[in-house]
């Protein structure tokens, strides 16, 4: 298929899945912000200030590296790394908040709400209002604060006013809700910085767009590396927005396979695990978020409580490009549990040194399964989204757990 096949139409859908679920009053800021962001794209005055912020204030391009110790432990295809946890902020999530920031500044929005799970968005919006002197107001859930203490005091430190969320999960679901609700009753003066691929329109295709930088550098460092394309692309998915932003560019190449790694968390038991699209899993088309995509729901279509030693990947819905490609066949979808996530995020460490966020370890986890089938003449390539500084409580937790079990 042509690259062209797999963009939305003029309402936001992918084929059946996005288009826009939103309570009246945010009808109008939608439709400002769509065209905003129409005018933009074409704004070459835009698009050269986010490139000179992308090079010298992110670290872009980030290198494309040979994972020679990996590739060794795996005994068969090659595995490399697509750097972003050497960003600025310590993961992907700049690329995005950076392009909305500038957006916002360019519609004369001075007030900057977001949502974070694992604290990685968070920190790169506060980021950004820093850079751009904006004010800024995070919603987190409790659990989510719980585990990343260091996310936390980083967004404070650069400004932002954090607000804990104790409703529902207590996770990134919940954060979300409350900062739709927030955006409901000022939407007129704030403008609200989504951090994944997913919401209502054109918040999935502003996110592909601003994270398809990853994807645009992968292309041509690996051309110029190896004068071909990879064979295999894998990244892990919550929303989505790193895997789309890595798989967007090589789409219409039919001879790169792609794999969306999901969390298989505990068990496959419902509630103990965010996989959207495992048999038998609970998901199932459904709107959340204003948004219509694939859903984890229980028999009644109540969305379903989900699990992920990560908190970056303990989302219920998928953004709904990643349900088109799904269905269209172009991108296979996967799982890793939290143990084998676990035993990812040891192996990078011993193998190469790199200490990766917990989310991503699920991506490595996976190539690694994959690299042992394939021949070494294959190359595979994983977008190592972000740097496990945040997940250090975590792990060491659970691995003291089970050392003293």
């Amino acid at each position: 298929m042509k690259a062209t096949a797999f963009e939305p139409d003029a309402q936001g859908y992918w084929g059946a899945y996005g288009g826009r679920f939103v309570a009246e009053t945010l009808v109008a800021p939608l439709e400002e912000l769509t065209a905003a962001y129409a005018a933009l794209r074409r704004d070459r005055d835009f698009q050269k200030r986010l490139a000179e912020l992308r090079k010298d204030y992110c670290s872009r391009p980030t290198p494309l590296y040979f994972a020679a110790g990996l590739t060794e432990h795996a005994r068969g295809a090659r595995i490399f790394l697509k750097r972003e946890d050497l960003l600025h902020t310590g993961a992907h999530k700049i690329n995005n908040a950076l392009g909305q920031g500038l957006l916002a500044v360019k519609m004369g929005k001075r007030r900057i709400i977001a949502e974070t799970g694992a604290g990685q968005h968070g920190v790169a919006t506060a980021t950004v209002c820093a850079l751009l002197g904006l004010d800024c107001v995070v919603y987190m859930g409790a659990e989510d604060v719980r585990r990343q203490q260091p996310n936390v005091l980083r967004m404070r430190l650069l400004g932002a006013d954090v607000r804990v969320v104790d409703s529902g999960s207590r996770t990134l679901k919940d954060a979300i809700n409350e900062a739709l609700r927030h955006w409901v009753a000022h939407a007129r003066d704030t403008y609200y910085l989504l951090g994944s691929a997913l919401g209502p329109h054109p918040y999935p295709l502003m996110v592909r767009d601003f994270q398809s930088v990853i994807g645009e550098e992968t292309r041509r460092q690996f051309l110029a590396r190896e004068k071909r394309l990879p064979d295999v692309l894998v990244a892990c998915i919550g929303g989505g927005s790193n895997a789309i932003g890595m798989f967007h560019p090589f789409l219409g190449d039919e001879g790169v396979e792609m794999f969306g790694v999901e969390a298989g968390g505990k068990s496959k038991r419902r509630g103990e695990h965010a996989t959207r699209f495992a048999r038998g899993g609970g998901g199932k088309p459904g709107v959340l978020h204003g948004t219509h995509s694939w859903v984890l729901q229980d028999d009644a279509g109540q969305i379903a409580l989900t699990h992920s030693i990560s908190a970056g990947l303990d989302y219920p819905a998928i953004g709904p490009e990643h349900a088109f490609l799904r269905d269209k066949q172009r991108v296979r979808y996967a799982s890793v549990n939290d143990a084998d996530a676990l035993r990812g995020f040891e192996l990078l460490c011993k193998h190469e040194g790199i200490i990766p966020a917990l989310e991503s370890a699920h991506a490595i986890a996976y190539a690694v399964r994959l690299a042992r089938k394939r021949p070494p003449e294959q190359a595979i390539v994983v977008n190592l989204s972000g740097r496990g500084d945040k997940d250090l409580t975590t792990v060491a937790d659970t691995i003291g757990s089970k050392d003293s079990a």
